[in-house]
């Protein structure tokens, strides 16, 4: 249970994918100018991510050391395929929009990190909550990005206008150097709240004999 905490406190905040380790930033300027966009291509990260890695971590002992990011990436390769399907047929509006970036899920640095670094080494069910939660942290980064960039860009949550009092929408908003300026906000509050819960749980220092003797 405790690995388990361990995994989740480390892929939603401390190691946070796009926060801490800035990996996936292609597909956050590309696709998060739009809620709905955005959370089907999370969805279909943490399909993908989390399967892969089940299924690396069960067939660890059985692949040849020499050729085994080469398996991974046909592993993960066959469960983008399944999700480019449904996607095409469930929702093809959305796959228009997406266009390439769901089959670019193949290349994306956040499942190949997870398979190389963690499903190689660790148990099935383990392996698969790391990478469920690795994508549900890219997930929530892309989501907010997204939130913030459809409301100012289009004044729209969804899809559906929320914008009653006449706000001017941002037109950047809807370019991709916003996403650049919003995950960099983001990133730098991350990192001050980080150091700032670091300063505080750091034990004091002893006074010295010195300091000791001057307190009398």
């Amino acid at each position: 249970m405790g690995e388990v905490k361990q995994a989740i406190r480390r892929n939603l905040w401390d190691e946070n994918q796009v926060l801490r380790q800035i990996l996936g930033i292609c597909s956050i300027l590309a696709v998060t100018n739009l809620l709905a966009n955005t959370l089907v291509m999370g969805l279909g990260l943490i399909f993908v991510i989390s399967l892969s890695s089940l299924t690396i971590s069960l067939l660890r002992n059985y692949i040849p050391h020499r050729v085994r990011m080469i398996v991974q990436v046909f592993i993960i390769a066959a469960y983008v395929i399944l999700v480019d399907i449904f996607i095409k047929a469930q929702l093809p509006e959305i796959s228009k929009a997406l266009g390439p970036y769901v089959g670019l899920i193949i290349t994306n640095c956040i499942i190949m990190g997870r398979a190389e670094a963690f499903a190689q080494k660790n148990p099935p069910l383990l392996a698969m909550i790391d990478g469920f939660f690795a994508g549900l942290g890219y997930t929530l980064v892309l989501v907010f990005i997204a939130f913030i960039r459809e409301l100012l860009g289009f004044g729209t949550i969804f899809g559906f206008n929320v914008n009653f009092v006449g706000f001017e929408t941002w037109t950047i908003m809807v370019m991709p150097p916003a996403a650049f300026f919003i995950i960099g906000v983001m990133t730098w509050a991350a990192s001050s709240m980080r150091l700032s819960r670091q300063k505080l749980q750091r034990p004091s220092p002893a006074p010295t004999a010195a300091g000791q003797q001057a307190s009398r």
